[in-house]
């Protein structure tokens, strides 16, 4: 792993202990995502409707070369549609996208279920087409990392309680102990926070609306971090503020201001956990239906000092 000479020098002994201790887990922690769904997974090779699917999703995500608000949305919705107890397809099939925490998710909800009624009669499910299109969005994204998928959740018309996910202004102790108690360490959470790299805020501040949370919400960078830190980014959710600042989630929250890999090498497995919450039964691997869906694609990608191999 490399990290850049600014970082080390900035930050403190324990600091940096204490970050590369937990960042040098990220390799053990994709490696027990993938045992825990290795053992899930199917043989059988992913069904071509996935490649169809793919397409679809890509002329709805990629404008101009940046990913779309309904690209922005995908990712916001593969995290609600698990977080508040699993994976399965109730943000859309039980209506949550109704509920005020899903505020502004209605008009993607909506679109989403149309892209499912399409392709519904080749099982394709929602619980699998919100973490798909999630994945989508990610890799869609200039410079998105690869999130490995698969398919075969069991879909839910049962809601999920309210009241789990948390608010824009939630303090970073709270935020913690929530992450903690669903599995995610002080890394994962300072990792998954980064997606909001791509997003715009609606409901904090509604005279602001669609004000982006850095300067380049078309883009997977690491901006979001380094803005966030410095207090420039067009709009800061005062939840953001407090994870930058947390004694504990603040070292990892700075050192991936400094690399776009060493995000990219712990946001992946974190994400992938998300995406397995409550999952059970056997399934399949459809990584292969993404654009360009290779992770090692991605390393390759990486400028030669960024590159984790993990």
């Amino acid at each position: 792993m490399y990290y850049s000479i600014t970082l080390l020098a900035t930050a403190t002994a324990a600091q940096v202990f204490q970050f590369s201790d937990v960042i040098s887990a990220a390799s053990s922690i994709r490696r027990s995502v993938a045992d825990t769904t290795g053992s899930l997974l199917k043989r059988d090779g992913c069904p071509s409707v996935w490649s169809d699917v793919s397409k679809t999703l890509t002329d709805e995500f990629l404008s101009d070369g940046s990913c779309t608000d309904n690209a922005r949305a995908a990712i916001r919705a593969a995290f609600h549609d698990c977080f508040n107890g699993a994976c399965d397809g109730s943000l859309i099939l039980a209506d949550e996208c109704s509920n005020s925490e899903n505020s502004g998710l209605a008009g993607y909800c909506s679109y989403l279920s149309g892209v499912g009624d399409q392709y519904k009669d080749q099982n394709v499910g929602m619980a699998d087409l919100i973490q798909f299109a999630g994945a989508h969005a990610i890799k869609t994204c200039p410079l998105g990392p690869t999130i490995s998928v698969k398919v075969g959740r069991k879909d839910s018309s049962s809601a999920n309680p309210t009241g789990i996910l948390p608010p824009g202004n939630a303090k970073g102790d709270d935020l913690y102990r929530l992450f903690q108690s669903k599995g995610f360490s002080a890394t994962d959470l300072a990792a998954l926070i980064g997606a909001h790299s791509t997003a715009k805020q609606f409901n904090a501040d509604p005279s602001q609306a669609g004000a982006p949370l850095d300067t380049t919400p078309g883009k997977w960078d690491v901006l979001y971090y380094a803005q966030t830190i410095a207090g420039t980014a067009p709009f800061t959710l005062q939840a953001d503020k407090n994870l930058a600042n947390h004694p504990v989630v603040g070292v990892p929250f700075k050192a991936f201001a400094a690399s776009q890999g060493g995000w990219a090498a712990a946001f992946v497995p974190a994400m992938e956990k998300m995406s397995m919450m409550g999952v059970s039964g056997h399934l399949v691997d459809c990584t292969s239906a993404l654009p360009g869906g290779s992770i090692k694609r991605d390393i390759r990608a990486a400028p030669i000092a960024d590159r984790f191999h993990w």
